[in-house]
C-alpha cells in the first residue's frame, strides 16, 4: 500500500540513520494464537534511538518488527504528531525555546503550540524534567543528533515508504492519547485518527493496523460513532481499571474491541508465573499485546531479558510491545528454530 508522500522538515531524519532491513514475520489478523506471536515495536526502537523519532521508527523496521507504535497527540492548530505525552518538558528543549509559554501547572503542553512551532524543537531521550537526567541513563546521549516531532501523517508515509522500498509490510499501531483531556482543549483526536487512517488506505481487519485506547467510553466510541471497522484494542492500566479485566468486563471488552493490551504485571504476577489474564482474554476472543518489554528495566524475579520474555511467552500471548524489537524477535526465532530442531 503506497500513499501520497508529504514533505519531511529537513531535519526529521538524520542522515547518519539508514537501517538494514530484515525478512518479514506474519502479520496475524484474529484473536486465536498466531504460529509467532508479533512485535510491536514502542515508540521505535526506543531501546537505541529516541521515542517516536523517524530514525527509531527506521530501525525498529530493519530489526524485523511486525508493527511500530505511534502515540498520537493533537497541536493547537488541529494536526495529530506523534508524541507519547500530552506535555513536551521530558522529550524536548521547549523551555529553553519557548520561555513564558508554561501553564500554570508549569508544564507545555502540546495543544498551546501550533505544528510550526513544534518543529523548531529538539526531540531528545526521555528525561525528569525536575533533575535533567536521562531516565533510562544508558540509551542514546543526549547532543549526538537532532531529532524532530513529525506529524502522524508524515509517519504514516514514512512507513509506508519503506515497507514499498524492502518489499516487507510492517503494521502500525496508533494510540489514542488522552481523548477526553483533548475534547476538553477543543480537539476529537480519535476522530483526527481515524480520518487520517482511512485516507492511508487503513479501513479494515484485514489491514495490518490495530488502534489502542486506554479509556473504555472512547474505545466503544471508535467502534460504533466514528464507524471504525479495523483492529482495535482495549488498553488496561492499573488498579482503577481492574473491573475491565473481569469475565463481565472482557466480555462487555469483547463486543467492541479485538484485543486488551495490559501491562506485563497482569500477566505475570509478582514471582513470575502466568496469571489466568491470557486464558480468560482467549476465551472471551479477545487477542493479548502486553506492554513494556525493557532490557534495562527487568522486574526483581527475572535474572535476564531472556528470563522474562521466556515466561511472558509461555503465558500464551499473541504479541508484545518491547523497547528493544531485534532482541524479542531474534529471541522468538530462536525459539521458533529450535522446535525445529
Amino acid at each position: 500500500m503506497i500513499t501520497r508522500l508529504l514533505p519531511l522538515a529537513p531535519s526529521a531524519i538524520p542522515r547518519a540513520f539508514l537501517a538494514l532491513l530484515m525478512v518479514a514475520i506474519p502479520f496475524p489478523v484474529a484473536a486465536e494464537p498466531p504460529a509467532m506471536p508479533i512485535v510491536i515495536a514502542h515508540r521505535g526502537a526506543s531501546g537505541y534511538l529516541p521515542e517516536h523519532t523517524l530514525p527509531a521508527k527506521a530501525l525498529a523496521h530493519g530489526q524485523g518488527a511486525d508493527a511500530i507504535e505511534q502515540d498520537v497527540v493533537m497541536t493547537k492548530d488541529g494536526v495529530p504528531v506523534v508524541l507519547h505525552d500530552t506535555t513536551l518538558d521530558a522529550v524536548s528543549d521547549v523551555a529553553v525555546k519557548f520561555p513564558g509559554r508554561a501553564r500554570a501547572d508549569g508544564k507545555h503542553h502540546c495543544t498551546d503550540f501550533t505544528l510550526a512551532e513544534l518543529r523548531t524543537l529538539a526531540l531528545t531521550e526521555r528525561l525528569d524534567p525536575a533533575t535533567g537526567r536521562q531516565t533510562y541513563a544508558d540509551r542514546f546521549p543526549r547532543g549526538y543528533s537532532r531529532f524532530a516531532i513529525v506529524s502522524l501523517e508524515e509517519e504514516l508515509d514514512f512507513i509506508a515508504g519503506i515497507n514499498h522500498s524492502t518489499g516487507r509490510t510492517v503494521g502500525i499501531y496508533p494510540e489514542i492519547k488522552s481523548p477526553a483531556w483533548h475534547r476538553a482543549e477543543g480537539h476529537d483526536v480519535a476522530k483526527a485518527v481515524v480520518d487520517i487512517l482511512h485516507r492511508h488506505g487503513y479501513a479494515t481487519k484485514a489491514d495490518p493496523c490495530h488502534i489502542q485506547c486506554f479509556e473504555a467510553d472512547e474505545v466503544t466510541r471508535i467502534r460504533g460513532e466514528l464507524g471504525w471497522q479495523g483492529r482495535l484494542v482495549q488498553l488496561i492500566g492499573g488498579r482503577d481499571q481492574d473491573a475491565l479485566v473481569t469475565a463481565e468486563g472482557l466480555a462487555r471488552i469483547a463486543t467492541v474491541a479485538d484485543g486488551i493490551g495490559p501491562p506485563i504485571e497482569r500477566v505475570l504476577d509478582a514471582i513470575g508465573k502466568p496469571t489466568d489474564l491470557v486464558e480468560r482474554a482467549r476465551a472471551a476472543g479477545l487477542a493479548v499485546h502486553p506492554y513494556t518489554l525493557r532490557r534495562d528495566r527487568l522486574p526483581s524475579w527475572a535474572g535476564s531479558f531472556d528470563d522474562l520474555q521466556e515466561a511472558l511467552f509461555a503465558a500464551g500471548i499473541d504479541g508484545v510491545f518491547s523497547d528493544f524489537p531485534d532482541l524479542t524477535v531474534a529471541w522468538l526465532r530462536g525459539r521458533t528454530a529450535g522446535r525445529a530442531d
